[in-house]
């Protein structure tokens, strides 16, 4: 069984990390092609593909231009560690003892619009590039097109993916590169909703963190099988049996925690 979730925009390259183990990502080469295409743009060019502010277009300019391999301790951070925001505040990485760290390697996998898909303790070096963003390289006109079949093929190829049972814990967005029409395997979708104003809803904020914090339920009860999901009661959450639809599970809360 493995488990995709969608990265950060928001990262955290200055505390240190709490694992001296380390991998390096799959697609460097790729990467390398993207970067080398994205040194080429000027801050005017990557605020607007970006939809974003000048000063956070200089600070990715920047990254841009001292990204750099071979990626090592001491220029290069794991993603799990280096990814900050609602999924990673869930799922709390820093605080994995080894055994989950060593479960999180085998089971969890990031995707990721620079690296295309990356494991928990893979290295990586600061970045901004969402996988929707319209940029492309050679004759690939977004990234969609540029990843192409590499990262469904790279999942499949997973030693984890032998049963075929995917946990999508990623946003659309991300989801969408995985290719999943043409991925055999049954792919579960949770889906985490919170009661507000008379009905359960699903709220931006509360959905990311629950994502991230069922994905530290599986590590922490060392799930393989899907089943096992409709268990997850962390923060308040349950099972509705009533409100999921086929391979779409429901978890509800009557409350913030």
């Amino acid at each position: 069984m493995l488990i995709v979730i969608s990265p950060a925009k928001t990262l955290d390259f200055e505390a240190p990390a709490t694992t001296d183990q380390f991998s390096q990502p799959a697609f460097l080469k790729q990467s390398q092609q993207l970067i080398d295409g994205l040194k080429k743009l000027s801050v005017q060019d990557v605020a607007s593909l970006m939809s974003i502010s000048d000063k956070l277009a200089g600070l990715n300019v920047a990254r841009y231009q001292e990204w750099q391999t071979p990626f090592t301790t001491h220029n290069a951070k794991q993603a799990v560690l280096a990814f900050k925001g609602d999924v990673y505040t869930g799922l709390a990485a820093d605080t994995l003892d080894q055994k989950g760290l060593d479960f999180a390697q085998t089971h969890l996998r990031i995707l990721s619009g620079l690296y295309g898909l990356l494991k928990p303790l893979d290295l990586m070096q600061a970045y901004r590039l969402e996988m929707g963003t319209k940029f492309g390289v050679k004759s690939a006109k977004d990234l969609y097109g540029f990843w192409g079949s590499q990262i469904r093929e790279a999942l499949a190829a997973e030693p984890a993916f032998k049963d075929k049972q995917l946990i999508n814990l990623a946003s659309n967005e991300y989801f969408k590169a995985v290719g999943a029409k043409q991925l055999d395997a049954t792919i579960i979708t949770p889906v985490f909703k919170d009661w507000k104003n008379g009905q359960y809803k699903m709220i931006s904020f509360y959905a990311k963190k629950a994502r991230g914090l069922m994905s530290r339920f599986i590590i922490d009860k060392q799930i393989e099988k899907p089943e096992s999901l409709k268990d997850f009661d962390y923060d308040g959450y349950r099972f509705s049996d009533e409100m999921s639809k086929g391979n779409d599970w429901v978890f509800i809360r009557d409350h913030n925690e």
